[in-house]
């Protein structure tokens, strides 16, 4: 009596590009069906009627829009020159080799950055109530410029201090060789070699300054004073309506979207510098 053995043939594996090929197409198609639901359930109606309602979005664009616009790239401004500004110092007193400079520069940075920027903005609200007689400058943009740029430096700092730490140091040990004095050697060779290195990141510093302008309400700005967020929320309750809000809310698109095209370009072409 014989018997036959049928040997089957291994499975093929496959390959990590297959298999990467097919993870793309389930995603894909996970995409699509989602998309499909939206389409097809989303009432579209009802959206426009509460999000994009055409007279609303023309009563935005006219009423006070360009007023609110300019108040928030006035606002982004000036809080971040001061921030750029206080943030260098803070930086250089970090890395200095003075013990109190440091303590001082690192309670700062921790202070400001552990607290939340909307606790700034009401605590310098409430400083006349504390200091009688009081006045802030070119209020309320001098209010905005300090409350905003104070939160702007602890995060600058900390970026400008990681730029000064990438210069090699074999260039300031040369210049120091050459008989230049360490602050020369800092303002002409190290600053602005640092600052190149980190212009990406204090350009998403911008965006994110752009983005907590919206927290300028707690004061109690008059209408003149509004930002994009303060009139958008005010029209769309005297509207009951959302549109105002949206509107305002693609008007940040339009500021922080250059921004970021810019960012990675910058970031891609220091890639090729390398």
């Amino acid at each position: 009596m014989s018997t036959t053995t049928t040997e089957t043939a291994p499975k093929k594996k496959l390959s990590p590009r297959r298999r990467a090929q097919r993870i793309r197409w389930a995603q894909y198609a996970v995409l699509a069906i989602i998309v499909l639901v939206v389409l097809f359930t989303a009432n579209w109606g009802q959206l426009q009627d509460v999000f994009f309602r055409t007279d609303l979005v023309k009563l935005t664009l006219t009423e006070g829009l360009p007023t609110a616009f300019k108040n928030t790239l006035v606002y982004t401004a000036g809080a971040f020159l001061i921030g750029l500004v206080l943030g260098t110092v803070l930086a250089l007193m970090r890395l200095s080799s003075v013990g109190p400079y440091r303590w001082i520069a690192t309670v700062w940075i921790e202070f400001f950055r552990g607290l939340p920027a909307i606790v700034v903005f009401l605590a310098f609200s409430l400083l006349p109530l504390a200091f009688e007689g009081l006045i802030i400058p070119y209020d309320p943009y001098g209010t905005v410029w300090v409350a905003l740029g104070l939160v702007a430096s602890a995060y600058m700092a900390e970026t400008i201090r990681a730029g000064i730490q990438a210069v090699p140091p074999g260039q300031i040990e040369a210049a120091r060789s050459l008989g230049m004095p360490s602050g020369t050697a800092t303002r002409k060779i190290v600053l602005p070699q640092a600052f190149r290195i980190i212009t990406p990141p204090l350009t998403n510093e911008v965006i994110l300054l752009v983005k907590d302008s919206s927290l300028v309400y707690v004061l109690g700005l008059s209408a003149t004073g509004y930002e994009l967020t303060k009139y958008g929320r005010d029209l769309a309750s005297s509207n009951a309506n959302l549109t105002p809000l949206m509107v305002a809310g693609f008007c940040y698109l339009i500021i922080t979207l250059p921004l970021s095209i810019l960012v990675r370009r910058m970031e891609a072409r220091q890639k090729k510098e390398r």
